[in-house]
């Protein structure tokens, strides 16, 4: 049976540079979920991942680094939702939306709420401001089409061991496999050839095709 394979990857860090390349390789469309209120002109510190620096792209290189592929948004920068006042709730919600349609200059229908924060008041903020589909971080089994897409949570991690036997799950029942993560995780030449072997045998796989995740979700 047919398997449409949907992928999202968070924070806009510099490694997405090499990841997009390696996915319009091997024709894989994508979404990437960013936080326009901590981008600037030129690329900067994020944070720390064990011993590494992560490192924000900067405004100057964002339209040619994504181009081609879905944006969705992260919110502005990246606060615990449900910890937040309403005023800024509000405008994390909606002028992430707003500045994200408003730069790349394509819709942006999809959210993905930052460190799998949500509750009652975030969802509805979501959806007034007029979000088509929203993700967690998942894992579910039983997934498209989800009883509210506000709550479209992803098969799994990339890095999930059962990566490979989720995505066999999803191909028996001729549904959709949707996988996540951070391009930063690739620590290693091994994990990018890794990757890029996974890519490559989806690609090659006639039971499958590529969307983006906003492809499931039209507007209207």
């Amino acid at each position: 049976m047919t398997v449409t394979v949907i992928h999202n990857w968070d924070d806009g860090v510099v490694e997405d540079v090499r990841l997009c390349a390696l996915l319009r390789k091997h024709r894989a469309r994508a979404a990437f979920n960013l936080n326009p209120g901590l981008y600037t002109n030129q690329r900067t510190f994020g944070w720390m991942d064990g011993d590494r620096e992560v490192i924000r792209l900067g405004l100057d290189e964002l339209r040619e680094v994504y181009a081609g592929f879905e944006i969705a948004a992260h919110s502005l920068t990246h606060p615990w939702l449900t910890r937040i006042d309403e005023p800024r709730l509000q405008s994390e919600v909606r002028d992430s939306k707003a500045w994200l349609e408003d730069f790349f200059q394509q819709p942006v229908t999809g959210f993905c709420y930052p460190f799998n924060d949500y509750d009652g008041r975030v969802l509805d903020e979501v959806r007034a401001a007029g979000f088509q589909y929203a993700r967690g971080t998942g894992p579910a089994e039983t997934l498209y089409p989800p009883d509210d897409p506000l709550l479209f949570h992803p098969s799994c991690h990339f890095l999930d061991p059962a990566f490979a036997e989720r995505y066999e799950r999803a191909k028996a029942r001729g549904g959709v496999f949707f996988f996540w993560g951070h391009s930063y995780e690739l620590r290693s030449e091994a994990m990018w050839e890794s990757l890029e072997q996974t890519l490559a045998a989806i690609t090659a796989d006639p039971d499958a095709v590529w969307k983006s995740p906003g492809e499931l979700f039209p507007v209207g």
